[in-house]
Formats: C-alpha cells, sequence, structure tokens
C-alpha cells in the first residue's frame, strides 16, 4: 500500500473488528437498529460507524429496496468496513458537519461515539438536520463506570501504576452514563422530547491479558498516551488480580456491560 500511516490505520480498524466488536459492541446493533424502528425500504445514515457493525445490522433491515449509508472520521476505519461490506455507502466525514442535505433519511443511528465527538451538541443538531420529518434518531452510549465495575477496577489500576492521563483514558467512554446529564445534552441540542432506555450486555475476552492489553497497546495510545514496557508489565500483573472475580470457569473474562439508548422522533 502506498500510504504508510493508512496501512497502519487499517491493521488497528482489523484488530478493533476483530476484538473489540465481537467482546463489547456487536450485541448492541439489535438494539439500537430496534430502538429506530428501522423498516424494509427505508433510508439509515450510521454516524461514526467504525468497522460498520451497526451499519451492517441495519441493512440487513432496510433489505435490498432501502440504502444506508456509514460516516466516520478514520479511513482506516472506512477501508475495513468496506471490505467487509461494499453494498453499503462508506463516507469519511465528522458528525458535526454531516456531508448530506437536509431531510435525507428515515432514520439516524450511532452507537458509542457521541461521547468522543468535539462538539457532541452540534453532532445532535446535525443528526436531526438529515431526519425526515417523522423520522428516527437512536443513539447508544456507555453507562457510567460506577456501573460498570469491571472496567473501574481496570482504572484503578491504571490510576495506581501508570498514573491520571493513563486512568483517564479508559475512563473517557464512560463519561455520559449519567442520565441526567445525557438528557441535557439532548435537550441543548435542540431535541425536546428525547426518550431514555437502559440495557445491560454482556462483555466477553478470552483473557485478562487480552482485555488489558488491548486498552494498553491499542486504545490509550489512541487517546495520546503511550505507556513503556516496564509499566505495561506492571498494569498486566496487576490486573490479573483486580479482575479475577470476572475469569469463568473455561478462562474467558465476562461481566456486565451496561449501556444507554436515546431514542428521539424528529416533529413532523
Amino acid at each position: 500500500m502506498s500510504d504508510p500511516a493508512l496501512q497502519v490505520q487499517i491493521e488497528a480498524a482489523s484488530a478493533y473488528e476483530a476484538f473489540f466488536v465481537p467482546a463489547l459492541f456487536q450485541e448492541w446493533a439489535p438494539w439500537v437498529v430496534a430502538a429506530a424502528n428501522i423498516q424494509a425500504g427505508q433510508r439509515v445514515l450510521d454516524v461514526a460507524c467504525g468497522t460498520g457493525v451497526l451499519a451492517r445490522a441495519a441493512a440487513a433491515c432496510v433489505g435490498p429496496d432501502g440504502a444506508v449509508a456509514g460516516l466516520d472520521a478514520n479511513p482506516g476505519m472506512l477501508a475495513v468496513a468496506a471490505r467487509l461490506d461494499p453494498a453499503i455507502e462508506w463516507q469519511q466525514g465528522l458528525a458535526e458537519a454531516l456531508p448530506y442535505p437536509d431531510q435525507h433519511f428515515d432514520a439516524v443511528i450511532s452507537q458509542f461515539g457521541l461521547m468522543f465527538f468535539s462538539d457532541p451538541a452540534q453532532a445532535l443538531r446535525e443528526m436531526f438536520r438529515v431526519l425526515h420529518p417523522g423520522g428516527h434518531l437512536a443513539v447508544a452510549v456507555w453507562d457510567s463506570l460506577a456501573h460498570t465495575p469491571a472496567y473501574a477496577a481496570e482504572v484503578a489500576v491504571l490510576a495506581r501504576v501508570a498514573g491520571d492521563a493513563a486512568a483517564d483514558a479508559l475512563r473517557a467512554p464512560f463519561v455520559l452514563g449519567d442520565t441526567q446529564v445525557l438528557e441535557a445534552l439532548f435537550r441543548d441540542a435542540g431535541i425536546a422530547a428525547p426518550h431514555i432506555v437502559s440495557h445491560t450486555g454482556t462483555a466477553r475476552f478470552p483473557a485478562i491479558r487480552a482485555m488489558v492489553e488491548a486498552d494498553v497497546r491499542g486504545w490509550l495510545p489512541v487517546m495520546g498516551v503511550n505507556l513503556d514496557e516496564p509499566t505495561i508489565a506492571r498494569v498486566l500483573t496487576e490486573a490479573e488480580q483486580a479482575l479475577g472475580r470476572y475469569v469463568t470457569a473455561d478462562g474467558t473474562v465476562q461481566f456486565d456491560s451496561p449501556a444507554h439508548i436515546v431514542r428521539a422522533t424528529k416533529p413532523r
């Protein structure tokens, strides 16, 4: 490949699809699709689509007479998504400035991206802008860290061994877990009647080391935190004890993974 930087992004996205999607994200796609009431023949947009697990679920619902677009800022994610399903329209772009005309989609969906947008309220305004009147919006965000004790335990290890910056990087996905804060964000975006439904999923990882190493070698660098090898080794050692209660009889790791799905309908 001619672009080394893109190749690195594609390799990271391939690892994301192979590891994080089945461990964390895949089970949520049907719930988000159902929350948006997606029907055959509709046009659907998946914002912050990543490697496309939610967009693919939507495509299965709309069928051959519908159309699904997936938008993401990361070209590596989009390259992997296009390889997995070339029939979906993959588009690079920002959630805060969607490259689509007003009232273009019957449904807009997004899972586990809202907390990372530079301007979440503006992104929500854009999602509502491109919806048809009467169209449905469904957005999933993780519940708070206080309700996700396995990750809270990992954050505590990072804080103790690697410092606040590393711990904050792993806290970031959970910052919209407070439903009052979440509802206020939607109302600030001009979405007057958001409806929040909470679900509890099950995270599944092959082992403690695999889970934690993916975070310290994959997620933390994405968030701008790079740990040296001795520090990584200490984190992995302490995590084995801190997360031991989540190891099942077959050696895999399983724990509750709660999230909120916010639904809204654009007024006619």
